[in-house]
């Protein structure tokens, strides 16, 4: 997969903006809502978006050699324990991605990344293209899971297509 720097920050702007409005539909909920078990693989909203923040993080690990989050998949959904937890947490690693993205220069996107992979059991060896292209489809999809869950709980679900993302941000 060949992917260019200019797509990384479409993407993660796309993200931060993407963040921004879940932040707000998050506000018309109470906690109850954020918390309630949704039939989601995630549970609840507030787990899924716990889930997708611990994802983001532990690619910016691999990618960008930031901190490895603690626990695996079956704790992320307990990541953070709050919306105002999860606010923090989202701001400080979509800057995390956008600053990333933006200091990417096309021989960076080359060659492979390996790690021990919690899932697999087993140390892992993939295209560099290939990660970064999963990592934000990984955000795409939990985004449409929460998507679902707000519009089921009767929060008005922001607009998740990315030709209407306003082209100068704000992204944070």
């Amino acid at each position: 997969m060949i992917l260019s720097p200019e797509y990384c920050v479409t993407m993660a702007r796309y993200n931060a903006w993407q963040n921004r409005q879940l932040k707000a539909a998050f506000a018309t909920l109470d906690d109850a809502a954020l918390r309630a078990e949704r039939g989601a693989f995630f549970g609840s909203i507030l787990g899924t978006a716990s889930h997708l923040l611990w994802g983001d993080r532990v690619w910016l690990s691999r990618l960008a050699g930031t901190t490895l989050p603690e626990g695996g998949i079956g704790d992320s959904p307990a990541l953070v324990t709050s919306r105002g937890d999860w606010e923090v947490g989202r701001f400080q690693t979509d800057a995390a991605l956008l600053l990333w993205a933006e200091k990417l220069r096309a021989v960076d996107l080359a060659g492979q990344i390996s790690w021990y992979s919690g899932v697999m059991g087993a140390d892992v060896a993939k295209p560099i293209g290939l990660c970064i292209g999963h990592m934000f489809n990984h955000q795409a999809h939990h985004r449409g899971q929460i998507h679902a869950m707000l519009t089921a709980a009767g929060a008005e679900a922001p607009v998740s297509d990315l030709i209407f993302m306003p082209e100068d941000g704000p992204w944070l």
